[in-house]
């Protein structure tokens, strides 16, 4: 049977248009996936939004009660790059996802690490930091006990709450009692005091806390627990902005930015007479 050439030529017509209209859809769909990013937001207001929350080196109050740390200094880079202002959003730990899901903040920078469970709920970008945990412990409370001893309900961990080492401290020493904190420093307060047997922070914190305290304080002898990165979090469902915060990074981590900034905040304590000890 032979296929009438007016319905052959209607055929293709239609077929051409559908060639055409398909790429104009996608373009379509780009640009407004593009025009509902965090970074056109940010362009517009001429200021990005960073959630953070305190904790040494990351960021911290000077004694002026002035922002400084790792976390500082990145959301000052970035932001001048960008070409706008910066503007810093201290929030609670426990609380900084759901912060920045309901848009309280663009982006969070603050030493978050990379787990499947926040997955759930933000996108990562690529890590702009690389750290492991180290058990601190108080000498006394500790002493002749082996990290075996240490997965005991007499034994007592204190933790910030809602932060990794409270989940790794659960997920390695289950048996353990544990202690929560809305901030690092009261968890290295109580080990301090004697009424907890140890905390878990990210090196090199527990180095620093030993060497300030030699007579109190100790780093468990272990491997580091749960290495992994930190990387900056965002919305969903954003793609400019993940392959824009990515693409810094990556030039950041190229220039030897990134490392310079981060050895002299977790290397040295050249900035410790900033802050009250």
């Amino acid at each position: 049977m032979k296929f009438p050439r007016r319905l052959f030529g209607l055929a293709m017509a239609a077929a051409a248009a559908t060639s055409l209209a398909l790429p104009a859809s996608a373009q379509s769909a780009t640009q407004d996936l593009s025009r509902e990013s965090v970074i056109e937001t940010i362009k517009q207001d001429g200021v990005i939004r960073i959630g953070l929350s305190l904790f040494v080196p990351w960021s911290m109050r000077d004694k002026n009660g002035d922002l400084i740390g790792f976390e500082l200094d990145v959301g000052r880079q970035l932001a001048e790059d960008m070409g706008v202002e910066v503007e810093f959003v201290p929030t609670a730990w426990d609380g900084i996802i759901p912060a920045l899901v309901s848009g309280n903040f663009d982006v969070i920078i603050s030493g978050m690490s990379v787990t499947a469970q926040r997955n759930l709920t933000v996108n990562f970008t690529d890590p702009y930091a690389f750290s492991g945990l180290a058990i601190l412990a108080n000498k006394e409370l500790t002493a002749g006990m082996s990290l075996a001893d240490m997965n005991s309900p007499d034994v007592t961990f204190a933790a910030r709450r809602g932060a990794t080492p409270a989940v790794v401290i659960a997920d390695n020493f289950p048996n353990a009692t544990l202690l929560l904190f809305d901030e690092d420093g009261a968890s290295t307060q109580e080990v301090l005091n004697g009424n907890a047997h140890a905390t878990m922070a990210s090196q090199p914190t527990p180095n620093r806390e030993a060497g300030r305290n030699p007579e109190t304080l100790y780093v468990m002898e272990s491997d580091l627990f749960d290495p992994r990165g930190e990387a900056f979090a965002l919305r969903k469902g954003d793609p400019d902005a993940l392959n824009f915060f990515n693409n810094w990074i990556a030039q950041k981590w190229r220039s030897g930015w990134l490392q310079e900034r981060h050895d002299y905040w977790f290397a040295t304590e050249d900035w410790a007479d900033q802050v009250a000890q």
